[in-house]
């Protein structure tokens, strides 16, 4: 499912643009970003949405879900984004990096509009203004070949078959290779337009935090990774491929035949 798809966006501006109240609506997605379920969770000011990720959040692991998109109403007939929708989003984005559920976008409708905070502009019409919050990048751009576009479905589907099996088999040293898994979630995140904070990390290779530092640090030896500092919070660090490792993974998880998957 794709949050810039015409038909969906007139499919909940039909729904609930019109609604008197604001409405937050949750479409739940798995790996693939295909739908679970679409869900009402609350009625009222979005900006309360800062208020309730438990419920938003455990509805998502009630479903299993791994993405997120979510919808919500203007009734005043503004598609604009305010700046609490968007710092509302910001802090959603946060807490699903470290649960491992990502928030694909969020959308606002009215009667005859929509607009996606994730791109800060409307699915048609004029742009929006203000200054751009990405929540995710195209991987197509450049790409008209469309494999990048390849290379993000199969690591998403290897990360979640790996997923999958921990949760058959649990978190044994005989299935953990914590190093891969780090650097596949590095690159989904990296394609998907996301930074990845280090102390997401642990989350995503299912490791204790000392062993997925120091994973990342043979990473940063083996020159695959690289850490980068956040200029506005000194002590928080974000870690990024490089160059030469990101065409690795592009070659191998962009083949065109049937994919195997990634035990």
């Amino acid at each position: 499912m794709d949050p810039a798809c015409p038909k969906l966006n007139r499919y909940l501006m039909a729904s609930m643009g019109s609604l008197p109240d604001e409405v937050l609506r949750i479409l739940f997605l798995d790996a693939s970003h295909r739908l679970i379920a679409d869900e009402t969770l609350h009625r009222g000011s979005v900006r309360q949405i800062e208020l309730y990720p438990r419920t938003i959040f455990r509805r998502a692991m009630e479903h299993g879900a791994t993405g997120l998109i979510l919808v919500h109403n203007h009734p005043s007939g503004d598609p604009k984004p305010s700046q609490s929708d968007i710092d509302a989003t910001r802090k959603l984005v946060d807490l699903g990096l470290s649960l491992d559920v990502e928030i694909v976008d969020h959308i606002v409708v009215t009667a005859t509009s929509a607009r996606r905070i994730g791109a800060l502009g409307p699915t048609s019409g004029d742009r929006c203004d203000g200054p751009a919050h990405r929540l995710r990048d195209s991987i197509n751009r450049g790409d008209p070949s469309g494999k990048r576009s390849i290379a993000l479905e199969n690591a998403r589907r290897a990360f979640a078959r790996r997923k999958h099996r921990r949760g058959l088999f649990g978190t044994s040293k005989l299935f953990n290779e914590p190093a891969w898994d780090i650097l596949i979630d590095i690159f989904v995140h990296e394609c998907e337009g996301k930074k990845v904070p280090i102390s997401a990390l642990c989350h995503a290779s299912y490791a204790p935090a000392s062993t997925a530092l120091r994973r990342v640090n043979d990473l940063c030896e083996a020159g695959h990774v690289v850490r980068i500092d956040d200029p506005d919070d000194g002590r928080r660090h974000f870690v990024a491929l490089r160059p030469a490792t990101v065409d690795l993974l592009y070659d191998y998880f962009g083949v065109t035949d049937d994919w195997p998957g990634d035990d």
